[in-house]
């Protein structure tokens, strides 16, 4: 048996997250909710508008889920895990919790030098580097992504530039390796992340709408790797991603 062999679309799962002390399910939960990455965020969300705390996901580990109102909408909103396996499992407790529509954002690389730090890229199709989508989807290379479609509608009526294409979903940071980065990149990829094939096979798989948008960081192209503005986004643009996410999240 290999890794290819786990989808099991023919039983139950044995632990639900329903069976948890920390599964608290109310009315107040929002059914639009962001999952994003960086504490700044957080910090940057202080500012720009009032919040309450309305569940916490994660028995032992306290994530709070902060709920707002933007442009008359409802909107959740809480700090998740880097790595596939982490986000797909707090996605599926947001979805337990009553949450319909999801985006996530967060920082990538680029496979493309001409994409500048900061460009917002649509992923359109994640490749499946990682181990968590083969518990949710039948064997493929890729995992399309649909929803890209609207998300792009939504930035074209924000009039926010943006670039679509393939994006590679790895576990292993460390193992990004040149001859590796050459494949993906001749297939298609332009960026890399750790989470995207992973929330979008939890998605499909459960029947909810998850929408991801990148915005660029360091960058994997050329003869070296170039840290660009990795580890060092101004304060300034935590707060402008933030609001690119409220603003699309009141529309979807």
């Amino acid at each position: 048996m290999s890794l290819f062999d786990t989808f099991d679309p023919d039983s139950e799962e044995i632990v639900k997250f329903e069976y948890q002390r920390s599964f608290n399910p109310t009315d107040a939960f929002p059914e639009t909710v962001i999952m994003t990455f960086k504490d700044k965020t957080f910090h940057a969300l202080e500012r720009v508008c009032p919040t309450q705390v309305v569940a916490t996901l994660r028995e032992g580990v306290d994530i709070p889920v902060y709920k707002l109102d933007w442009n008359g909408r409802s909107i959740g909103i809480f700090r998740t895990l880097i790595g596939g396996a982490g986000t797909a499992g707090l996605l599926e407790e947001a979805l337990a919790m009553g949450a319909k529509k999801v985006l996530l954002y967060g920082s990538c690389g680029v496979l493309d030098s001409a994409l500048t730090a900061g460009h917002f890229i649509l992923p359109t199709a994640a490749y499946r580097d990682e181990g968590t989508s083969y518990h949710y989807l039948p064997v493929s290379d890729y995992v399309d992504i649909p929803t890209s479609a609207r998300l792009g509608d939504i930035f074209d009526e924000l009039n926010l530039p943006y670039v679509k294409g393939r994006v590679w979903t790895t576990d292993a940071f460390y193992r990004e390796t040149r001859n590796n980065m050459a494949k993906r990149r001749a297939d298609g990829c332009i960026a890399v992340d750790m989470e995207c094939a992973s929330a979008m096979a939890v998605g499909q798989f459960r029947g909810a709408e998850v929408y991801q948008f990148l915005y660029a960081e360091d960058s994997l192209d050329g003869d070296a790797w170039d840290r660009r503005t990795m580890g060092a986004v101004p304060t300034s643009s935590y707060e402008k991603y933030l609001r690119v996410a409220l603003e699309v999240a009141s529309r979807l």
